[in-house]
């Protein structure tokens, strides 16, 4: 998935992160996390919701070889996608929660709009 901010990762690692990342918003509906990684994250996951609104065999293979459970793939395309079936983009939200205590990074709650 696309994004501009490396995150001081590798790509692969960064890449596997953001895979991770939006497979475990797709099956609890929140994560807790930094703003920057929420701002890559939501933007995947909103691209892999509207994958989801289609539901065809070409756009099942195509989520499958980003999320990384198949239970997770099956969820987005039986529940979550069809709760935005009406809706044009914006099944995210990130909420600003305050530093972190360790190292002050500012941390967010990224979650999908009910």
């Amino acid at each position: 998935m696309p994004g501009s901010r490396k995150l001081g990762r590798p790509t692969d690692q960064r890449r596997a992160m953001l895979r991770s990342m939006v497979t475990y918003l797709l099956e609890k509906g929140r994560i807790q996390t930094t703003v920057t990684r929420a701002k890559e994250v939501r933007s995947a996951a909103e691209k892999m919701i509207t994958v989801g609104k289609t539901n065809t065999l070409h756009k099942r293979r195509q989520a499958l070889a980003y999320i990384t459970k198949e239970d997770v793939a099956k969820k987005l395309f039986d529940e979550i996608a069809p709760k935005y079936a009406d809706r044009a983009g914006g099944y995210t939200q990130i909420i600003k929660i305050g530093p972190r205590r360790g190292d002050a990074a500012e941390m967010a709650i990224l979650q999908l709009v009910e």
